[in-house]
Parts: C-alpha cells; structure tokens; sequence
C-alpha cells in the first residue's frame, strides 16, 4: 500500500501553539469550581502537580517522538512496541480520548452561546464541529497558522487578567488551607490530568514538524512550562477573589472572578479568552485525533481508505471527516462523564508511552536513535507507571468502567479486521529475543526505524540505497579463499536470478582472472552480465579476518558481488561507483570492522553522506 506523504509545515512556534491551545481550555475555564469543590483552596497546587507529573510523563514521550516522528504519536509508537493488538486498542482509545477532550470544548463554546442567545447546544455544536472539520482538512499550515493567532491572543488576555488580579485577592480566603489531608489534592491533580492531555496531541502531528529533533523537544516543554504556570497563578488568583460556595458551584470561574476585578470590561474579556481557548482546544484535538486514524490506517488496523489524503490539500480528508462525526455525536454525553472518560484514556497513554521507552531501550534495537532522551532512566520511567496507574484507580470505578468500554472495543476492531491483516514485528519481540537467548525476529522493524531515520534526517535516497536494502549480507568468520567465498555465496544468488549455481560461480571465477578489481587493500567488487531481462543483484560480505585472493596474505574485509542483464548496465555501473563513493568514506574501515550485526551494515551503507543518483 503507498504511504500517504504529509508536508512538513510547522515550526517551532507552531508546535508551542497546537500543544498550549490543546491545554489551555475548559481545564481552567469550568473544571476549577468542580476541582475547588473537591479540594478547597489548596486547588491550585493539584494544577500545579499535574503540570509537574505531566513534565515527567512527557519526557518519556518527547524522546520517542524524536526517534519516531510519524503520524499518529502516542499511537504509532505502542503499535511499533507492544504490537499490533495493544497498538488498536489504544489507537482506538486514543482517537476517542482526542476527540471527546474536542466535544468537551466545544460543549464550552455553545455554553458560551447558550448564555448570550438562548440557541440550543446541538445547533452551535454542529456549526463549530463543521467548521474545525473544513479548516483541518484546507491544510494543517492554515490550522496550525489559526492556531498560533489565538493561542498569543489567549495568553495575553490571561496576564491581563492575572495583572488585575492579584492586588483584589484576599487572603482569608485560603483558609482553612488543607483541611482534610493531602489525598483531596492528589484525586483532584488527576482529576485535572485532562487539561495536560494537549501535550499528547502535540506529537500526533510529528511528522508535519519542521526539523523534529529541534522544534518537537523546545515547543513542547515551553509549552507545558507556560500552561502549568498560567494555570497555577490564574486558581491562585481565583481562589483569593471569589467566595467559596460561589466558587464551589460556578461553571465559568474565572469570568465571575474578572467581573468582580474589572467590571463589566473584565467578564468580557474572560468570556473572549474562554472562547478563544475552546477554539484552540477543539482545533487542536480534531487536528491530532485525525492523525490516530491515519497511522492506524496506514498500519493495517483499519481499512486503507482511512489513511488517504486529499489530492488537492493533502490532508487526510477521510480521517478529519470520521472524527468530526465522532466530536458531533460525543456533545450528547453527560459533562462529567466527558471529563472522565477522556482522563482515563490520557492517563494510559501516559503510562504506556513510558513504559515503551524502557521495552524499546533494553530491547537494544540499533536504529532506535532518539535525538532527546528522557534523564533518569529507568526512574523516571518506573515511577511514571506506577503514578499514572494510581490516578486511574483514583478517578473511580466509573473511569475504569468507561476505559474498559473503549479496550473492548478496540479489541473487537483487531479481532475483525486488523488481526487477519497485520503482521509486523515489535519491539516487545526484541526484548524477549535478549532474554530468551531466542531467535524471535528477521530485522523487519529495524528496516521500519531505518526508513523513519531517512525521513527525519532528510536524506535523499537513489537506487543504489533500495538496492542495498534488498541485499544479502554475510558474515563470514574466515579466513577464507575467494573461491569458496564466491562459491557459498551464489547459492542465494541463484535463486533470485534464476540460474544455476554453478554457471554463476564459474562466470563470477572467470570474470576474477579477466579483471580482479580491488578498490583497496580493504574491499573489492566482482561484476559480471547476465543473459535475459530485469535481472539486477547486490551480495555483501564480511570477513574480519580477510578473503585471500592469492597466495599472499591479504586484507581484503568487504565484498560485494554486482551482477544485472545488459539492459540493466548503466544501474550497474552507477552501483559500482556507488559503493567506491561508500568505501572512501572517512572512518569506513573501522565501521565496517565493529558493526555488531547485519543491520548495523546496513545502516553504514545507507545512511551515509555520499553523492545521490537522480
């Protein structure tokens, strides 16, 4: 199936933006008089510690996107680790989690509207459902550019209105501080977790980022560092202004409070920056919940067409379409339940992405190449899962029931369609293999990591890197003549090009004494021509103690036997100039000499920095 490609258009910027307007929404516009409720006034440092466990928890996250930057994130990545059936459920818990947080929004929106003209929630919600569809599918460079308008707009009304703020707050309203113990505080942080969840978002569209290794790390802890420090101000200063039964029952917060500061002028402004913030939630969740679709589409967990992107927008239309009717049908459920049911999820995500980092560190996969990785392994990690699986427990077995709901869904989804249609390698296989001293794997997701290390990099491929990659390597422990290194070598050959064994080794034998063509003293190439059509061949071979070519003692570590019909020539030659450009490459020797394994090869023959065919 050909892989829709997706431009990368976002920046720095860009991706401060989709993950700060993907947190800052109805998490500090309605849930802080339900959290107050549970809390008190200590409110404001459960907002503080989930913005702390989520900088633990994003860490982990940050260094598997850097690795994998793909479409789809948190999703791509427990696929690629734990497999394809866990890789459905939680693409499908995922997608949901994204999209409820999206209806969530928007369920603020038409509150918003509701109050002002007494239109019915059902109506805006479809008009704004719609509209965040038809922008996400006219380019994620419009959405992302929208995106970054509002949220410097949003920002700067919240200083606003922290500025004001602050010299109004009165202090007996802290008290009593913590009157029932420090576990209110800790149902509450978890509680609030949901509002953090933008962050995962944020890597949902990874692989539209510009120069990922970068932008990716700095745009998404920015990002959690501004919101967490919002956040915690903006309670604080709420806490210290409104009185605590109108607190406890208030769903719009922070507009009493700016009422109460500044009039009038001061609810208008919180009701425009409470808006402002449900727009960039919405938009940023339809945005990345698509994505989920689209990796699981590309992945084989779901149909193919859902993974296609549009011609003229190149976007993918039919996932932005699936979810909008998702979001739309999501505003008829209870709010409470929303809350909930997209906290739980969020908080798995959490938890398994760090649990990922550790299968994928000691699975010790080569191409697993993060450029951020996460300080404090295993810690940070461990205690993450244990953490996150604490909230979850803590949200109530309501939470646990809905998350269940949505694991037996996907697992319905798997067992239906993509159990008969994926069959791809994980890293969870890996780390088995290193334990159980078993042969589990054929090198098939390293070639995966490889592929996303090309595209990351921006390194231009020709045929001569398909060639390789399609090539045969053997590791020989030698020494050992080149007559029985050419003979055990055409076997493989022979059926690829369909001739006998034989007639190959005595064409590879004679060519040898016409013309033995050694590039150095350390790697040599034989080519010969082959009769018929569409015939073209690479062998690779290694040999850390030599391949003797005559009676001398010689040095000869690398072979590579080319062979193609005439038609086929030209390829040929530009392979043989291909593979002196890699032989000549600074520090090839000792390369080549301590890579521990085929894939290890693989990667200095492709990866390397060398002048491409067009």
């Amino acid at each position: 199936m050909l892989v829709p490609v997706l431009k990368k258009r976002i920046g720095l910027f860009g991706v401060f933006s989709i993950a700060s307007g993907a947190m800052i929404s109805s998490g500090i516009f309605i849930l802080p008089g339900m959290a107050f409720a549970i809390t008190g006034p200590a409110v404001f440092i459960s907002y503080f510690l989930a913005g702390l466990l989520g900088l633990t928890g994003i860490l982990s996250i940050i260094e598997l996107a850097t690795a994998m930057p793909k479409a789809g994130g948190d999703i791509f990545f427990v696929n690629k680790v734990f497999g394809p059936l866990l890789g459905t459920i939680i693409g499908f818990m995922g997608w949901a989690a994204l999209s409820l947080k999206s209806a969530f929004a928007i369920f603020g929106i038409s509150e918003v509207v509701y109050s002002y003209t007494g239109l019915a929630h059902i109506i805006t919600g479809m008009v704004f459902t719609t509209s965040f569809v038809s922008l996400n599918i006219a380019g994620i460079s419009k959405a992302a550019r929208f995106q970054m308008i509002l949220v410097t707009g949003l920002l700067s009304l919240l200083i606003i209105f922290i500025a004001f703020g602050i010299p109004e707050i009165q202090p007996g309203r802290y008290t009593p501080f913590i009157d029932n113990g420090i576990g209110p505080i800790l149902i509450t942080t978890g509680f609030v977790f949901v509002t953090f969840g933008g962050l995962i978002q944020s890597v949902n569209i990874a692989e539209e980022v510009e120069n990922p290794k970068r932008n990716i790390p700095r745009g998404i802890i920015s990002s959690l560092v501004t919101v967490t420090l919002v956040y915690t101000v903006v309670t604080f200063v709420i806490t210290g202004i409104l009185d605590p039964e109108e607190f406890r029952d208030s769903m719009t917060p922070v507009a009493d409070a700016g009422q109460i500061v500044m009039g009038m002028t001061g609810y208008i402004i919180i009701t425009i920056a409470s808006l402002t913030a449900f727009v960039t939630t919405a938009n940023a969740g339809i945005m990345a919940a698509a994505r989920n679709l689209l990796s699981m589409g590309r992945d084989r967990l779901l149909p193919g067409k859902i993974s296609s992107t549009s011609s003229k927008f190149k976007t993918p239309m039919p996932a932005i379409i699936i979810t909008g009717v998702i979001v739309f049908l999501a505003l008829m459920l209870p709010l409470e339940m929303l809350v909930k049911a997209a906290s739980s999820v969020i908080l798995a995500s959490f938890l398994l992405t760090n649990l990922a980092v550790i299968i994928l560190r000691e699975g010790k996969l080569v191409n697993y190449k993060p450029s951020f990785k996460a300080p404090l392994y295993p810690f940070l990690q461990i205690f993450n899962v244990l953490i996150f699986s604490y909230f979850i427990i803590e949200l109530g077995i309501e939470a646990v029931e809905i998350t269940l709901g949505l694991v037996l869904a996907g697992f319905i989804v798997y067992w239906f369609y993509g159990r008969k249609r994926q069959k791809k390698e994980y890293a969870l296989l890996h780390l088995l293999e290193r334990v159980t001293a078993r042969e589990l794997t054929e090198d098939i997701l390293e070639d995966e990591l490889r592929e996303i290390i090309i595209d990351r990099e921006g390194i231009e491929q020709d045929f001569f890197d398909d060639l390789i990659k399609e090539a045969e390597i053997t590791d020989m422990e030698g020494p050992e003549t080149i007559e029985n290194v050419i003979r055990n070598s055409v076997v493989i050959i022979s059926r690829e090009v369909d001739m006998d064994p034989d007639e190959l080794s005595s064409r590879f034998l004679t060519r040898r004494k016409e013309s033995n063509i050694c590039i150095s003293d350390f790697a040599a190439v034989h080519h010969i021509v082959l009769e018929g059509e569409g015939k073209m061949f690479l062998k690779i071979i290694r040999s850390k103690n030599g391949i003797r070519f005559t009676d001398r003692k010689d040095e000869i570590k690398a072979l590579f036997l080319v062979g193609g019909t005439r038609e086929k020539r030209k390829p040929q030659f530009e392979a043989l100039d291909c593979i002196a450009s890699v032989i000549e490459q600074k520090e090839f020797k000792e390369k080549w000499l301590t890579a521990e394994n085929h894939v290890e090869l693989k990667n200095l023959l492709t990866l390397c920095n060398r002048d491409r065919f067009s």
